[in-house]
């Protein structure tokens, strides 16, 4: 079944879809199986009959998206001989004419399905197309990152155990790096809920290693983003590499670790990073 966070992407998206493309109607849904989308968001609609609706792959303009993994339109909706007719009762409650549909494909998996709708039978030209495509992507986006992030997560919770033992031997590079990419990813996510487990994962990483470590003289704080500097710079990245890694300026970099090192009492990288260490802000 989609998440909370996942269908705030698609009702973002939606909204995005509209206001671009001028189409008075949109809405959409995630796959909640292999075959099937479900109508969870619209916007513009002036009746509730689209609102739940399940789309089988297949059925209707929606369901050939979804079967196709490709756009698919018409402009009459009621009289389209090229799709089945299983929602007409719906989409003529709600009066709609011409219709867009896009799948949302992740990898080569379709994940949802993205819809904008004129009341009147006009051919839909090339903005209304762009814009629906330019709204899968984000979609496609947003989740292709929840995924990475889940899979990050599923790994941090396989590695770390007790805080007192640390984590099993030979592990230890593997944790840094899905520290470092984890912190890496944590801006790009919107959902609020999905981003404090990360954080949280990342911490948890972090007090596991230095447990057993000499802990510096008083805390040190670090803004979120010096701190992903030094997780990138930890791992042997330099200042443009870091700056790609981030989606920052390598002059917002040399800052940001500027910063950092001064905090961290530190004047080259490997003294900040031994003692991002040795603060437990970095495993």
């Amino acid at each position: 079944m989609p998440e909370a966070g996942e269908e705030t992407e698609l009702r973002a998206a939606l909204l995005r879809l509209r206001r671009t493309s001028g189409l008075p109607v949109v809405f959409g849904g995630l796959l909640s199986d292999a075959r099937h989308a479900r109508i969870a968001e619209l916007s513009g609609a002036q009746t509730p009959a689209l609102r739940g609706l399940v789309i089988s792959a297949g059925s209707g303009l929606g369901g050939k998206a979804i079967a196709l993994s490709r756009p698919c339109a018409v402009t009459d909706y009621p009289s389209a001989r090229h799709i089945s007719h299983e929602y007409d009762t719906a989409v003529a409650a709600e009066g709609l004419r011409s219709v867009v549909a896009v799948p949302v494909v992740v990898g080569r998996t379709v994940r949802g399905v993205l819809y904008g709708a004129l009341r009147e039978p006009h051919t839909l030209g090339d903005r209304a197309f762009d814009a629906a495509a330019s709204a899968a992507r984000q979609v496609e986006q947003a989740l292709a990152v929840r995924d990475e992030v889940q899979q990050l997560l599923a790994s941090t919770r396989a590695r770390v155990t007790d805080p007192v033992t640390g984590t099993a031997p030979g592990t230890w590079e593997d944790v840094r790096e899905a520290h470092r990419e984890l912190r890496a990813l944590a801006p790009r996510i919107a959902d609020p809920a999905l981003r404090d487990e990360l954080l949280s994962a990342c911490g948890r990483l972090a007090s596991a290693a230095g447990a057993d470590r000499p802990r510096a003289v008083g805390p040190v704080r670090l803004a979120p983003r010096e701190l992903d500097v030094i997780a990138c710079v930890a791992s042997g990245a330099t200042n443009a590499a870091t700056a790609g890694r981030l989606g920052l300026r390598p002059e917002t970099v040399k800052s940001y670790l500027r910063s950092a090192m001064r905090k961290l009492g530190a004047r080259t990288r490997l003294e900040a990073v031994v003692a991002a260490r040795r603060a437990g802000l970095l495993p």
